[in-house]
């Protein structure tokens, strides 16, 4: 079984409103900060052991489902690396 995580974000140049709602509040709160930028994360478990093949099926599912190509990239995290 492989574990793994699909970190989603928006892409450069792409207007994060949570994120930028977050910065004002913190600001607000007396944190200083030089940007913050909110994103997704995913993990999955898949009962396949070839890593090659397990990476494969989740780029299929992100660029299916879980990732919209024109706001978002993403990266796969092998937890078992950890």
């Amino acid at each position: 079984m492989q574990r793994a995580r699909i970190v989603i974000h928006n892409k450069a140049g792409v207007f994060d409103a949570e994120g930028k709602a977050i910065q004002d509040a913190l600001a607000r709160l007396g944190y200083e900060n030089d940007g913050i930028r909110v994103g997704k994360t995913i993990e999955i478990c898949v009962s396949r052991t070839n890593r090659d093949e397990v990476r494969a099926e989740i780029n299929r599912m992100c660029e299916e489902l879980l990732v919209n190509p024109v706001l978002e990239d993403y990266s796969i995290e092998f937890l078992d690396d950890e």
